[in-house]
């Protein structure tokens, strides 16, 4: 799921390649994919995937097209298209990287053109159809869950969906918003799995979604789904303290077990948290304290907070790694990441603050533009099926599925089974329409 070759030009991932990675692919094939994913010449489109696999992999290094050849097509292409979309810029660049060419694009009459589309056969047709059409079985999911738990629930549901190639692309909470949004006009992907719900609810992201009420979805709690049925969560995540044990030891500090607590001077540089722009997790810790307590005094313990934070990290989970490691004493983070240092020996103790602990609902959705509703659709069943529940709670400590026991590593932690008796009721939709309100507040007085 990692980003490959990937530039403003040309967005290129791994397991967004016509299904392939780029690892199982021969030398010269990967090098003449990543011609095709290189800079973009100044009067070139954006790439988009399929068209980079296929236009400098199969036209190049398959030999459909000699260079000259290449260089042709890269014309023709250019003054074909007429959408954004990435032919010109891929041939361009085989032909850059490959003779070190310069390149420039007249007007092709008609005729030229045919007559290049022939010569050049199959292969620019396959290409051109990839760029806009689903191939039966196939389904693009966009996602913002974390690479490992994706690589096992992809596992799982290849058993109960073997016939359907799940291509999945996965960005970050804060990054995957501006991209549905720069491609609302056509929109690439089929379906949205396990984003923030805070996110969902953005307006111009629910004018995107079709209502569909997954199989299962019936019988979650209102809470979970949405009343219209353009999404539900079957997971979520929530907040905790990390606290490296022996470090507080080492340095005469007690265990925090409030917020409010974390205000203390004593704890001057010794907090890790993730900075709410770019975390999930980091937003769903301030907005739970400013729903709590108000926003005049829950700024102002934020304010206190930030007095004692050594710095703010780009992720949820980093905080805790770093009290882990011993670097600081406390890292306001997740409690599934405390709840993995605790299995794996770390010296942490997993405190959920007494005083709000937020928490955040992982949400799904059909998308209204899906190439491929029907396999789609299906996709979206299993995200609640029985199967998919079990390999949820090695990574979840919020399974929305009735019936989901809690796993042993949430129980060693000493998470309560009953998780409504210490999460702060969130309101995700004034969480949502305030969100960027919120962030422009704490990039102005607390940013770094």
């Amino acid at each position: 799921m990692r980003l490959l070759g990937s530039t403003d030009a040309c967005p290129v991932t791994e397991d967004a390649v016509a299904g392939r990675s780029l690892h199982d692919l021969p030398p010269v094939l990967r090098h003449a994919f990543h011609l095709g994913a290189g800079p973009r010449s100044e009067s070139s489109s954006a790439c988009h995937p399929s068209l980079a696999y296929f236009a400098s992999v199969h036209f190049v290094a398959y030999g459909f097209v000699s260079l000259a050849q290449s260089r042709e097509l890269m014309h023709v292409m250019h003054d074909a298209m007429t959408t954004r979309d990435a032919a010109a810029c891929v041939a361009r660049n085989a032909v850059l990287h490959g003779g070190s060419m310069q390149v420039h694009s007249p007007f092709f009459r008609a005729r030229r053109l045919r007559a290049s589309l022939a010569a050049l056969g199959s292969g620019l047709s396959f290409a051109l159809g990839a760029m806009g059409t689903a191939h039966a079985g196939t389904v693009t999911v966009y996602t913002a869950l974390e690479e490992d738990e994706i690589k096992d629930y992809l596992a799982a549901a290849k058993q109960d969906l073997p016939d359907i190639d799940i291509k999945v692309l996965r960005l970050s909470t804060g990054d995957l918003g501006p991209r549905l949004l720069a491609e609302a006009a056509h929109p690439r992907n089929d379906v949205l799995w396990g984003w923030a719900l805070t996110n969902m609810l953005d307006p111009r992201v629910d004018a995107l979604l079709e209502p569909y009420a997954a199989k299962g979805s019936a019988a979650l709690p209102a809470r979970y789904r949405a009343t219209d049925g353009k999404w539900f969560a079957a997971t979520g995540y929530m907040a905790a303290f990390c606290v490296n044990t022996e470090v507080l030891k080492a340095k005469n500090l007690p265990v925090p077990t409030t917020w409010q607590a974390l205000a203390d001077p004593r704890y001057k540089g010794e907090i890790v948290m993730p900075n709410p722009v770019s975390s999930g997790t980091g937003y769903l810790q301030i907005a739970a304290l400013l729903q709590k307590n108000g926003d005049a005094d829950g700024w102002k313990l934020l304010r206190a907070i930030d007095a004692n934070v050594a710095q703010y990290t780009k992720s949820g989970s980093a905080p805790c790694k770093a009290a882990r490691a011993g670097e600081f004493a406390i890292g306001t983070s997740l409690a599934f990441a405390a709840m993995q240092s605790v299995k794996e020996g770390y010296p942490i103790k997993m405190i959920v603050p007494s005083d709000g602990a937020g928490y955040e609902l992982e949400a799904s959705g059909l998308m209204k533009a899906a190439a491929n509703k029907a396999d789609a659709k299906r996709f979206l069943d299993w995200t609640l099926s029985p199967r998919a529940a079990a390999v949820y709670t090695r990574y979840k400590e919020i399974v929305t599925i009735n019936g989901t026991p809690q796993s042993q590593a949430a129980k060693a932690a000493g998470l309560p089974a009953d998780l409504s008796s210490v999460l702060y009721p969130v309101d995700f939709a004034k969480s949502s329409r305030e969100r960027e309100s919120i962030l422009a507040t704490w990039q102005k007085t607390l940013g770094r």
